[in-house]
């Protein structure tokens, strides 16, 4: 056994308030709220930020290929189908998309907004479960007849309109004339309304089937991209070599971490630089432990001194200061752990009760762009905060532990 009954006892005893040592437990109380809620603060942020960059990855995955061949100086892919092919029997290919994409301004009424038409086929639109799930199947079969387009909710609630209405879509690039330019007009039916839980494209984007979009741009048989999806987005990275064979033709050719490059970048920049600056909560508590156990040797220190003198060794009165100071910080930690992971597995309700109280949108989806707050905890990132949690506190108790041990008896008793 590294540490005796009678050390443990000790101090146990020293850790526990009296009257006149009422300070120091109040600093020993601090300090273990603030290693436990540093702790949890540690883990509920990075398990936030997880799930956020989980979350986004894939809804935007779910809407958008990990690969996109565009022709070159937004131009149009004509005669696609042998490219559509070479790229179905890449390895760990699932599916290739052709898509037609263009700018509007739709408009109902005296309400307009821009949007993004993206044209492709019923059963490809279908393939994307994140959309496909959350529009009725009857409007999927419509959008599979062409007897309408699908419209996020958002850019319906915000023209005021519902499934079945009409909707007038306004191209810049009309026909034209001796006179200028003509918009190009076109009114549709709404097939139905989907709900991805990401504000971009709840708001703005607009589906519409391959053909009548082919025909509203005036493309022809074109197509503006081809989307590849793999099957997922680490493999897709590693399989950049064989898509470039592949496409074997003048274009352009980005992966998801391209085309999203800036966004994906600054969520890992703020999460490591939160993960710096809550660490430093740990330090504070970790020096309020410091100053706790060098003011419980002072105050000690004639108990050291006839410890010393009925017998106990210098190793045994470190210990002693060593078990009092790590106490502090060991259930400081597993506090805070338990705090962190109970506020994760709960932060739905949690912020749902918050807001409650306050009145106050505490997750904005026009501003973080997801409808609801997701956390995924990761266990080796746990682990992590754990282990340095409890370094830090065990290391924050040896230099008081040392100056107890190093205590001159004699010193101590020379004026009692």
């Amino acid at each position: 056994m590294v540490f005796s009954r009678f050390e443990w006892m000790m101090a146990l005893r020293y850790l526990r308030a009296r009257r006149q040592e009422g300070f120091i437990s109040v600093i020993a109380l601090f300090s273990f709220l603030g290693i436990g809620l540093g702790v949890a603060t540690l883990i509920i942020v990075m398990s936030v930020m997880n799930g956020f960059r989980a979350e986004l990855l894939d809804r935007i995955l779910g809407m958008n290929g990990h690969y996109e061949v565009r022709a070159p100086e937004n131009g149009l892919l004509t005669d696609y189908e042998p490219l559509v092919e070479r790229l179905s029997v890449v390895r760990d290919v699932v599916r290739v998309t052709p898509i037609v994409e263009g700018q509007v301004m739709a408009a109902a009424g005296k309400q307009a907004s821009g949007s993004l038409v993206r044209g492709m086929s019923g059963e490809q639109l279908r393939k994307l479960t994140v959309l496909a799930s959350s529009v009725p199947p009857g409007a999927l079969d419509k959008f599979d007849r062409g007897e309408g387009i699908l419209l996020g909710y958002r850019l319906a609630r915000s023209l005021g309109i519902r499934t079945g209405d009409r909707i007038k879509l306004i191209s810049p690039n009309g026909t034209s004339t001796a006179f200028g330019t003509v918009p190009r007009v076109k009114t549709y039916e709404i097939a139905g309304l989907f709900d991805t839980g990401m504000y971009e494209y709840d708001s703005g984007y607009i589906y519409m089937p391959l053909g009548e979009a082919q025909k509203y741009f005036k493309l022809g048989d074109g197509v503006t991209a081809l989307e590849v999806f793999a099957t997922d987005p680490d493999r897709a990275l590693a399989i950049r070599a064989d898509i470039i064979n592949a496409v074997n033709v003048r274009a352009f050719i980005y992966d998801w971490q391209q085309s999203r490059a800036s966004f994906f970048n600054a969520l890992e920049v703020e999460r490591n630089v939160m993960f710096l600056i809550l660490t430093l909560i740990i330090l504070v508590a970790a020096f309020n432990i410091i100053s706790s156990l060098i003011m419980l040797v002072k105050d000690k220190g004639r108990a050291v001194a006839i410890l010393r003198t009925m017998g106990a060794t210098r190793g045994m009165i470190m210990r002693v200061f060593f078990i009092a100071g790590a106490s502090i910080g060991v259930t400081g930690t597993l506090f805070g752990f338990l705090l962190g992971i109970g506020f994760c597995a709960n932060i739905d309700g949690i912020k749902r009760l918050i807001e409650g109280l306050t009145g106050a949108e505490l997750f904005s989806a026009e501003i973080y762009f997801l409808s609801n707050l997701p956390a995924k905890v990761d266990p080796s990132e746990v682990t992590v905060v754990v282990i340095m949690a409890l370094v830090i506190s065990l290391a924050a108790t040896i230099y008081p532990s040392w100056r107890a041990a190093r205590l001159d008896p004699v010193e101590a008793l020379r004026y009692e």
